[in-house]
């Protein structure tokens, strides 16, 4: 047959289950020259920070927004959600050591949620900050040194926010992240969700981190002033639908807010410049299912906006829910079914029709904008890349600090991811997939250990209790 008389959607390929035709493969390949996702990473990256609340975050909806118009969405609208914004000022961190009359000073960044505070305190090492090291460490009235990582016996992530409700839990007057990558990075990350922390936190570097865990061995005594400030606000998602009018819809989500240390281009730049590049890819696919588009802020400072999202919608219509937050950074791609063996099953389909590694995994966490969907019983799949100098599952790498910057992503990367996943999104759209129970999840989340964990951090569901 003559290619003038055949049928502009008819089918590209033959691999099965893929949402592969004539329209959709073409617009695969004007991916690869598309430079929009790029360019939304730019301007995104270029805003002075983009913490929930505050000013940068409303210019990063805007630019959100204007790409979401710009691929094809429609009925783009901006959902605006009340937050607690938290403000920095400065931080002192200054150590003495009574024996030998020595005093230090090191740099330390103030944590989102620290109230303000000017303690005076012991110093104490309790390594990962784990229940049996802070009992061990007698950490009641001290300032806390607790490592960034998860502790290489763990077989689930151990959040910070666990570590911080655990260690008030125990006592502590004030709490010390120390970074485990080197580089002189001291780290952020909210000491609790959406609300002022029970006790102040603060990041220091690794480098920072061997000194004072020194120093605690000595006796020492840790002087800590922060000034800070929560306060109510708002905040606001970007949504918008691509597809067929549909009973049923698939949300596909990535946050774009950011912490305040430097630029937020692979947390979350990268996913949301992943998710801009599925859009024009969608937008051309035949699609079973409609497309809620969202782009959600405040997840930094706990899974706000996506919960904000999950309130306005009706979640008996929600087929599935595909979270970008972490893809597009490095090239080594990673899917979180999220206890659901049939979407595992989906993605492994998919990757291999396409003989693209994806790297699958279906043990459920809490930690991201999947979060408030996955609670209910609706099937998730997270999107994530994996650093090829990770110490182990959970490693943030660059994340979180002042070098998290657009020099460390790839628009090659982020392209083919886009790819990837507007594929895997037109597979989820087309597939059905069934829900999961609730229950069923409380339960896997029980037998991993994660139950005592999350109570800790004070974000068990009451209704699991």
């Amino acid at each position: 047959m003559d290619d003038a008389d055949s049928d502009a959607n008819s089918p590209a390929g033959d691999a099965a289950g893929l949402p592969l035709d004539d329209a959709t493969a073409a617009a695969l390949g004007r991916a690869w020259l598309d430079d929009r996702p790029w360019t939304l990473l730019t301007r995104l990256t270029e805003l002075d920070h983009r913490l929930g609340g505050h000013p940068g975050d409303r210019r990063a909806a805007d630019l959100v927004a204007d790409a979401f118009e710009d691929c094809g969405v429609t009925a783009v609208e901006r959902h605006a959600f009340e937050t607690a914004r938290w403000t920095r000022g400065g931080t002192d961190l200054t150590v003495a050591v009574p024996d030998r009359d020595l005093e230090r000073s090191f740099e330390a960044v103030a944590l989102p949620y620290s109230p303000a505070v000017d303690v005076d305190a012991p110093l104490v090492d309790a390594g990962h900050a784990t229940p049996d090291e802070l009992d061990a460490a007698d950490v009641q009235g001290a300032v806390v040194l607790a490592e960034t990582a998860t502790p290489p016996e763990f077989d689930r992530p151990y959040h910070r926010v666990e570590k911080v409700g655990r260690a008030a839990a125990a006592g502590a007057e004030a709490f010390v992240f120390v970074n485990h990558v080197p580089g002189q990075l001291p780290p952020t990350g909210s000491l609790t969700f959406d609300a002022e922390a029970p006790l102040p936190g603060v990041g220091v570097s690794r480098e920072t981190g061997d000194w004072l865990r020194e120093y605690a061995a000595e006796g020492a005594r840790a002087r800590l002033r922060v000034d800070a400030h929560t306060e109510p606000a708002s905040s606001q998602n970007v949504v918008g639908t691509l597809g067929p009018d549909t009973d049923e819809e698939v949300v596909v989500c990535a946050h774009f807010d950011a912490h305040d240390l430097g630029e937020g281009a692979l947390d979350n730049g990268c996913g949301i410049a992943t998710l801009v590049g599925t859009l024009p890819v969608l937008d051309a696919m035949a699609l079973d299912r409609r497309v809620r588009v969202a782009g959600v802020s405040c997840e930094e400072t706990g899974l706000v906006g996506s919960s904000a999202l999950a309130a306005d919608l009706d979640l008996d219509s929600a087929h599935a829910v595909v979270n970008l937050d972490g893809v597009g950074r490095y090239r080594e791609l990673n899917a979180l079914a999220h206890a659901s063996e049939p979407m595992a099953d989906l993605v492994e389909t998919i990757a291999a029709d396409i003989d693209h590694d994806v790297s699958v995994g279906d043990r459920p966490h809490p930690y991201s904008d999947h979060w408030p969907f996955l609670r209910s019983g609706v099937p998730t799949l997270q999107l994530h890349s994996a650093s090829p100098d990770a110490r182990g599952t959970w490693d943030r790498g660059w994340t979180h600090t002042s070098a998290d910057t657009r020099d460390k992503a790839d628009p090659r990367t982020i392209r083919e991811h886009a790819m990837v996943a507007a594929l895997l999104v037109g597979a989820v759209a087309g597939s059905d997939l069934p829900r999961l129970d609730p229950d069923e999840v409380r339960e896997l989340l029980e037998d991993e250990g994660a139950k005592a964990g999350m109570q800790a951090a004070d974000i068990w569901p009451a209704e699991w209790e």
